[in-house]
């Protein structure tokens, strides 16, 4: 059985038929069956395009919060999955730990999907992906610079994902803020000036869910790695992505997430088309 945990259990074949499958025209391979979506978190992007990529697919998307299914609580982790899977063709969870997706996983007879976890966010960078070949006309040799808090699951995705394809990633952060379990290849630094020459400058939230207490540190450790009209002038032709939501003011400045180079909602739009490419790959798998 094939399962969605994470990008670097895939190979680049594995990720480049999923960004096919992407753009290719939806097959009926849900119809007359369910699609499980579990959240621990809330989200916008992730439900609605989890949702609607299940409903192109001919499946019903049943929502489901941590009360209803009482995990590990009411019942186990593998009874939960078991009993999923008797009316679900597929099930799709964002959860705070990622250990809980491997358990849902390993008792699961249909396909598991990380839609978020405290360590990866593969459907984030599957669409991270497609929006650079879509801008870019490869991924294969495009220079990423992603700057800010380097050490989070969007940026463990997005470098898994740039690893396996070919695309030259680097990190531009302040110690301690560093991938730390960065893949072969990824240049990690802390001097700004790395981003100049990037086809793509990429940024993501000073403070993420669930780090609140952490919020007076982070703003202070990360001020100089704003995404501003200062720094992209460094790489004038980059386009600029942002995995949503944005604080303009905080990580990005207003001019640069609006300006003309900003392709943030063409991505958001891709996290329902490459949401559907994955699920379309794990059924045909299976």
């Amino acid at each position: 059985m094939k399962h969605l945990l994470t990008l670097a259990d895939l190979s680049g074949a594995d990720i480049e038929a999923m960004l096919a499958l992407a753009e290719a025209p939806p097959a009926p391979l849900l119809t007359g069956k369910g699609a499980a979506l579990y959240f621990e978190k809330p989200s916008a992007r992730t439900r609605n395009s989890m949702e609607l990529a299940v409903h192109q697919l001919g499946g019903h998307p049943i929502y489901l919060t941590a009360g209803e299914l009482g995990i590990g609580t009411r019942e186990s982790v593998e009874d939960v999955a078991r009993t999923l899977a008797c009316y679900h063709g597929v099930i799709c969870a964002r959860v705070f730990d990622h250990g809980l997706l491997q358990a849902l996983a390993a008792a699961s007879p249909v396909p598991v999907v990380n839609m978020l976890s405290g360590t990866d966010h593969p459907l984030q960078g599957l669409a991270d992906l497609l929006t650079i070949k879509q801008l870019c006309g490869r991924i294969e040799g495009v220079k990423v610079a992603y700057v800010g808090d380097g050490d989070n699951n969007v940026a463990r995705s997005l470098a898994q994902g740039c690893a396996a394809l070919g695309a030259e990633l680097t990190i531009v952060a302040p110690e301690g803020y560093q991938l730390s379990d960065a893949p072969a290849g990824v240049v990690q630094t802390a001097d700004q000036a790395a981003v100049a020459g990037a086809d793509v400058v990429y940024s993501d939230v000073f403070v993420s869910m669930g780090q609140d207490s952490e919020t007076e540190k982070r703003m202070a450790d990360l001020a100089a790695y704003q995404v501003n009209e200062a720094l992209i002038a460094r790489a004038p032709d980059a386009w600029f992505l942002h995995c949503l939501p944005a604080r303009r003011g905080e990580e990005v400045t207003a001019g640069v997430i609006d300006g003309p180079r900003s392709a943030i909602w063409r991505q958001a739009e891709n996290r329902m088309h490459t949401a559907r490419g994955a699920l379309m790959w794990l059924l045909q798998q299976d």
